[in-house]
């Protein structure tokens, strides 16, 4: 009998503050450490943390309770896979020496269970939105990276701190509250997703972040499109078991009554 396949977004760790970004990793170790009991593989689609960059030999200062359980479970022969989002692009060899996490840097179809998935955390996909695409292309340029990593670590890193704080999504995160996107049919990857599954009429669920709202909803030909949510206002995942995808949320330890993941309503 096939395991269970955990899937999860947009964590955003280190903002709005450090007081609520140590309370929200603390959370996701939690449920981390609920889910490898019954895991057969973990999947992260990206924006794990606000804001990352790796020097040769430094990284940010901070969640080491996150970086730890994830080499623990690693170490225990459960695959975490890493999608690059938007806010950690510039993730590079580190957490998978460290912690032994599998990074992707583009979209993955993935075989499993009779199913197949098509995952990437979303970012510049689908029609318009051609600023970020260029801007998208500045950040991944080789030759800028390398200036940026001759800035010292406490500029470089502080800066990068400073702006992630200072964005739309720090504040609606300090607020408890996020904008919602438009309805699924009308979102850039509603009709990204439209156009893959044309291409690729094997892919059975399409799973993307980046959109911070929780949507599991069908497409044109049946197939499932997902939005996993975040875990700045949502505390969602996607759960892969028996034969059918669904979304949770994750409470907290204060929740009465509600000790158990609660699952969302298809829609």
């Amino acid at each position: 009998m096939a395991g269970k396949l955990y899937f999860a977004s947009d964590f955003h760790l280190g903002i709005p503050d450090q007081v609520s970004s140590l309370v929200r990793e603390k959370r996701l170790v939690r449920w981390l450490d609920e889910i490898r009991q019954d895991a057969e593989a973990i999947y992260l689609l990206g924006d794990m943390f606000d804001f990352w960059f790796e020097y040769r030999s430094t990284v940010p200062r901070g969640f080491s309770r996150l970086l730890g359980k994830l080499s623990e479970i690693t170490d225990s022969g459960i695959p975490v896979h890493l999608f690059r989002g938007n806010h950690d692009i510039w993730a590079f060899d580190y957490l998978e020496q460290e912690c032994g996490v599998i990074l992707h840097r583009e979209a993955e179809f993935i075989e499993y269970d009779g199913k197949v998935f098509y995952m990437v955390h979303g970012d510049g996909k689908g029609p318009g939105d051609y600023g970020y695409k260029i801007l998208k292309r500045i950040f991944e340029c080789r030759i800028n990276q390398w200036l940026f990593s001759w800035l010292h670590p406490d500029l470089g890193l502080r800066m990068g701190l400073f702006f992630s704080r200072r964005s739309r999504l720090a504040n609606f995160a300090r607020e408890n509250k996020l904008e919602l996107p438009e309805p699924p049919a009308n979102s850039m990857l509603f009709q990204y997703a439209e156009k893959v599954s044309l291409c690729h009429p094997e892919v059975d669920y399409f799973i993307f972040g980046h959109h911070h709202r929780p949507v599991i909803s069908p497409l044109s030909n049946g197939k499932m499109f997902v939005l996993l949510g975040d875990w700045l206002v949502h505390y969602t995942y996607g759960l892969y078991s028996d034969g059918e995808f669904r979304l949770f949320h994750f409470p907290d330890e204060t929740s009465i009554g509600r000790s158990q993941p609660v699952e969302l309503a298809k829609g």
